[in-house]
């Protein structure tokens, strides 16, 4: 499985939102973070999240032992399962 953490706070709201809008990512709560998941890759567009782009570099705080960030620019996130 794919996981992707992001902090729980609200400058990194819509990164979790646009990613929940996939019907194959499930977004929960792992304390203080969001738990991004997915059984395929997550992808997540900066534009439709509408973050700055400090917001945005910024927003990962880990991802599980057996994922990986494949994409993080100005465009997209994307984080695969190795």
């Amino acid at each position: 499985m794919t996981v992707l953490y992001v902090l729980d706070v609200p400058e990194n709201t819509a990164v979790a939102k646009v990613a929940g809008q996939d019907a194959a990512v499930t977004v929960g709560q792992l304390g203080p973070y969001f738990a991004i998941s997915s059984d395929g890759p997550i992808v997540i567009d900066r534009r439709a999240t509408g973050c700055r782009h400090a917001v945005w570099y910024s927003c990962i705080a880990g991802v599980s032992r057996d994922s990986r960030i494949t994409q993080h620019d100005k465009d997209a996130l994307r984080v695969e399962r190795r």
